[in-house]
């Protein structure tokens, strides 16, 4: 039986289609090219190649989209009829768990690979995924650190797991280890778009807006070319724009790279969604550019499938003033709250107060915003996402109480972000203000 490039026994695999499903694998780690496509080869060519559909089904399952959910689940059913070891055999249990939304229990399932099989990167990068899906702080640190001993620096593939690494220690605030063991990855593989991201993270939580330009203009063919993962890249670097207030290099980075084409790929249109909050917070008008994304939520028609992607679609809405709209996702939400998976508990306890609260806000109705927000913001990992990204919530109540005339509320939450980001100019902004409230009183 043949084995991939670390070790592991592959079911049905010839010469020609492990070289494909490698390739494959290869593109996953660096979110570039188009996978799909080449392990779609190399089930051409194998057709009872287990790992490929496994491969298949995970490309699938970790684009977040409802609408990819019956490729993955085709692939299952292909795998499922073909012999397995026993390692192919877990990899198949956790992708029906996703499948059928059980996020938790299939991240456990990918979790009991990577204590057996520590050099599974498929596995490990699955389950680093499903803990950011997940908002997992701790396991996305631990699931690599228990690991990285099996691993070498001439591992096939160890730039990834440093990448994934430094990720988990930046979102559990061990910075400047993340930012080592990020900047190692990315010079053994400078196409690593996960490991320049790591790094931009803590860039961004540590308030180096400059050093973070630099770092990610310095390497854009590296993590931009032919990536998947460029869009959410670029989306850094707007935020380091967008902190220092270049408005209009924030509004030219949407317009060229982060929202240029009416993409209608969920993930784009969170980053795109969540760029044009910050903007409308900050009281800078998009224009058209609401309606444009609002038409590409529309069109994806997938509200209450992952309460996280609700959110994003809400925000588009309400900045371009569709009531329609903003209904179909409430009502949506109160359907996938009444399913038996892991996403009714994330809609119920984060993404259905969030939706409210940002539709209150585009009501004007900024005391009822965060009123929602105040007992839902310290749980909020548990919908997913980044620090990075659900700190819009924290920029949408600052701006609640500052535009409610709620004196004390902004003074709190003002000195909370400067004793947090001290160096920030929004935080220098954000204190100018709320000092103005307490002197016009």
């Amino acid at each position: 039986m043949l084995t991939d490039i670390r070790g592991h026994q592959l079911t049905g695999a010839t010469d020609t289609s492990l070289k494909q499903f490698e390739k494959a694998s290869h593109q996953l780690t660096l979110f570039s090219g188009d996978p799909v496509s080449t392990v779609d080869a190399a089930i051409k060519e194998s057709p009872d190649f287990v790992m490929a559909h496994a491969l298949r089904a995970w490309l699938h399952i970790l684009a977040c989209e409802a609408g990819a959910l019956p490729a993955a689940r085709a692939s299952l059913e292909t795998a499922r009829n073909v012999p397995a070891n026993r390692r192919e055999q877990m990899h198949l249990g956790a992708i029906e768990h996703l499948i059928e939304g059980r996020w938790h229990a299939g991240s456990r399932v990918l979790e009991d690979i990577a204590v057996e099989y520590p050099r599974d990167l498929l596995a490990i990068q699955a389950g680093h995924q499903t803990d950011f899906f997940r908002g997992d702080s701790r396991m996305l640190r631990d699931r690599i650190a228990r690991a990285l001993p099996a691993w070498g620096d001439r591992t096939p593939g160890f730039h990834a797991m440093l990448g994934m690494y430094a990720f988990g220690l930046e979102e559990t605030g061990d910075y400047a280890r993340a930012e080592k063991f990020g900047r190692m990855a990315v010079e053994l593989e400078a196409r690593d778009g996960w490991a320049q991201h790591s790094v931009a993270h803590v860039l961004e939580m540590q308030s180096r807006q400059q050093e973070g330009i630099q770092w990610m203009e310095k390497n854009v063919d590296g993590w931009s070319r032919e990536s998947f993962l460029a869009v959410h890249n670029w989306w850094h670097l707007a935020l380091y724009y967008l902190e220092l207030g270049d408005f209009q290099k924030v509004l030219g980075l949407y317009d060229k790279h982060i929202y240029p084409n009416g993409s209608k790929v969920v993930l784009e249109l969170i980053d795109a969604s969540a760029m044009l909050w910050r903007l409308y917070l900050r009281g800078v008008p998009a224009g058209q550019r609401w309606d444009t994304l609002a038409d590409a939520w529309e069109a994806t028609a997938e509200f209450g499938a992952y309460a996280f992607n609700d959110v994003h679609a809400m925000m588009a809405f309400v900045g371009a003033c569709r009531p329609d709209a903003i209904r179909r996702v409430f009502e949506a939400q109160y359907a996938a709250m009444q399913r038996p998976d892991d996403n009714a508990a994330f809609t119920a306890e984060v993404g259905h107060p969030i939706a409210k609260a940002i539709d209150a806000f585009g009501q004007g109705r900024y005391a009822d915003a965060n009123a929602i927000l105040r007992p839902v913001r310290n749980i909020a990992a548990r919908f997913g996402g980044s620090h990075a990204q659900r700190d819009v919530i924290d920029l949408t109540m600052i701006e609640a109480a500052l535009r409610a005339g709620d004196e004390p509320l902004a003074q709190a939450l003002t000195a909370e972000r400067a004793a947090q980001r001290h160096e920030s100019p929004l935080s220098r902004l954000f204190l100018g203000r709320a000092a103005s409230m307490k002197k016009a009183a």
